[in-house]
């Protein structure tokens, strides 16, 4: 079959469908869905690199707005950090997209792969991170954090893609000190904008494969509906351990390019 001017089997659409039901469960309870979906759609022969982080951007939106609509309903976290962090994360992440053509991301997987490992190790060492929110800092510091935190790794998910909201809410809760439950839910917030700020820099360079992203969206939305319920309803803990089993995988999988 043809879809987005691809020459698929129907055996190569079921698996990429499936990958993007998986890829919106993980994201929607820890983030990091792209470490599924982005090397399924890498795989499709006659797609260029460009083409496959702009496809994955149309189905990850689609999911990572329903995890978040279902977070925010449940959870209620304050958007006085989610918003600004959303606004300084989409403006990142659009100029992420725009050089992501250009440079050699070999070059980024060393330095993610360390921080990746560090962020593992640190997690596991405290076991009592995340239980509950308690901010380090209030007011201006606490905002100007949440901005710094938003732009750098906007610009990464522009760039790359694979691991950001498994940044995002380490980020939250190792540096601005929310339990991990409430940083999933400003995490999925802030994708949100990263994903749109990349998808229009994308589109303006008309990289996106729309019907099969379509496609894969209904299946990202699937599972991000299914994983954020999970989330909610399991609390903190829950989400710490698969965000510590997403890092380890995401770890391996980098291992294995740089090595």
């Amino acid at each position: 079959m043809t879809i987005s001017g691809l020459e698929l089997t129907t055996t190569a659409l079921v698996l990429l469908v499936l990958a993007a039901f998986a890829a919106g469960w993980v994201d929607a309870v820890v983030g990091g869905g792209g470490l599924v979906q982005l090397p399924a759609l890498l795989l499709v022969p006659g797609m260029s690199p460009v083409q496959a982080l702009a496809t994955n951007k149309v189905a990850s939106i689609l999911g990572t707005g329903v995890s978040a609509a279902t977070f925010y309903r449940r959870v209620q976290p304050g958007l006085a950090t989610a918003g600004p962090m959303a606004l300084a994360a989409l403006l990142g992440a659009g100029a992420g997209a725009a050089v992501a053509s250009a440079l050699p991301v070999g070059v980024f997987k060393p330095v993610i792969l360390v921080a990746l490992v560090a962020v593992g190790v640190y997690t596991v060492a405290r076991p009592q991170m995340g239980r509950a929110t308690t901010l380090r800092w209030e007011g201006r510091r606490h905002l100007l954090t949440a901005l710094g935190l938003g732009a750098v790794i906007g610009c990464y998910d522009g760039l790359l893609g694979p691991g950001t909201g498994s940044f995002l809410v380490i980020g939250l809760v190792s540096v601005l000190g929310y339990g991990f439950l409430e940083a999933s839910a400003q995490a999925k917030i802030v994708n949100v904008a990263t994903n749109l700020g990349a998808l229009v820099v994308f589109t303006l360079q008309g990289a996106p494969l729309w019907a099969l992203g379509l496609v894969m969206g209904v299946a990202n939305i699937a599972g991000a509906y299914t994983g954020a319920r999970m989330a909610v309803a399991r609390g903190s803990g829950f989400v710490r351990v698969v965000f510590i089993v997403v890092v380890s995988a995401l770890i391996v999988r980098l291992a294995v390019d740089v090595l």
